[in-house]
């Protein structure tokens, strides 16, 4: 086995790409704080805005509308405690199948949630989304991912802002798992807030943005500075955000490469189908984005297909991995109608901008030769093997 691992993970986080490297390296370099006035602050201050140039452009915004945050958790969190803290809105109204960092905060700011429904294939229902915005009373902000961060499936964000809007709610889009796989354009999507990471396209981890449609003020989350325009108070991360402008930069630049994750991981799925007659491919009948995978094997949990995989060089995701490592039932397959069981099978392939054929060779090399063993070890034979192999 080589010693070089191959890396099928890139939603939990993209390997950092060399350019990337270099801009927080050069960023180190200024030592400078962004908000003094001397020669350093002033090199210091230009190199943020310079990268909010480019997270800009990557959501085809104006810069004054992107709020440096710590991440993309914290940019969801802003989005909706802001807007509830500021008395914007009075409820909120999330998808079934939103990340952590969205139904957590949704749960954490004192209003009413309502929880909006998915179908087979894990894309929401317009029609409910309606039904729920006219029931209740107050004013809603409307919380729908436009990339589910498990299966891949784009969500039809614009139909929903549209329908949102024709009730006066606002709408935040958590577009962490979109950027560098879609164009992005917050105001073709028409909403209002949008939650952007930067590890997630090469960049460093722990830096993003949220991305604030213009003339819409947030109550802040944090006090203390007049940084981020009086929105975000603390001293700016100034080599994360240098690393995040020049990922965002190669990002918009390789947007075409997208037909050449997408040849791989279709070739991917149809090999994985092909020849293990139990496996699934979750949100294959839904549009997804080209890098993402959610494949099932009833029967065997998701940690030990991640183990193995592990064992063989291959690296890939459980379908919903917490902080602390174990392994729970995927809520958004649970979303989508299957069964426990059936979620927690679920092992997410991801792909991005490093990604060979080697590595989807190397994939199915060992995931065909584990489920074998998993078939055996189901039918009551050869045990011992999938124990031991």
């Amino acid at each position: 086995m080589s010693s070089v691992a191959a890396y099928l993970d890139y939603n939990a986080g993209a390997p950092t790409r060399p350019v990337v490297v270099e801009a927080v390296t050069a960023a180190l370099s200024i030592g400078g704080n962004p908000s003094s006035v001397h020669r350093s602050g002033r090199l210091a201050r230009r190199a943020i805005e310079e990268a909010r140039d480019a997270v800009a452009a990557l959501a085809a915004v104006d810069a004054a509308d992107v709020i440096f945050t710590s991440g993309g958790t914290e940019a969801s969190n802003m989005a909706l405690l802001g807007a509830v803290r500021g008395g914007l809105v009075q409820r909120l109204v999330i998808s079934a199948v939103e990340h952590d960092a969205v139904r957590a905060a949704a749960l954490a700011a004192g209003v009413p949630v309502e929880i909006l429904p998915v179908d087979g294939d894990g894309v929401i229902d317009l029609v409910a989304l309606g039904r729920l915005l006219a029931a209740g009373p107050g004013r809603a902000l409307v919380s729908v991912m436009l990339v589910n961060n498990e299966t891949g499936v784009i969500q039809p964000v614009a139909e929903a802002a549209a329908i949102a809007h024709g009730h006066g709610a606002l709408v935040h889009s958590d577009a962490v798992q979109a950027a560098g796989k879609l164009a992005l354009d917050v105001q073709a999507l028409g909403v209002d807030l949008l939650s952007l990471s930067a590890h997630k396209i090469g960049g460093p981890a722990g830096v993003g943005a949220l991305v604030k449609r213009a003339g819409l003020e947030l109550a802040p989350l944090l006090f203390g500075g007049g940084q981020e325009y009086g929105r975000r108070a603390g001293t700016e991360n100034l080599a994360g955000i240098a690393g995040f402008g020049a990922a965002a930069r190669v990002a918009v630049e390789e947007l075409p490469q997208v037909a050449r994750i997408a040849a791989l991981r279709d070739l991917l799925e149809r090999e994985v189908t092909a020849r293990v007659a139990a496996a699934r491919i979750f949100g294959a009948g839904a549009a997804r984005v080209a890098n993402t995978s959610c494949i099932g094997l009833a029967g065997v949990p998701a940690e030990t297909q991640v183990m193995a995989l592990d064992l063989a060089g291959v690296l890939v995701g459980a379908g919903a991995a917490c902080s602390s490592g174990k392994v729970r039932p995927s809520p958004v397959i649970t979303a989508m109608g299957e069964a426990e069981a059936v979620a927690r099978s679920a092992i997410r392939v991801s792909l991005g901008w490093a990604s060979t054929m080697a590595d989807v060779e190397r994939f199915l090399g060992a995931y065909i030769e584990f489920a074998g063993r998993a078939s055996l070890m189901r039918s009551g034979l050869g045990q011992k093997e999938l124990s031991h192999g």
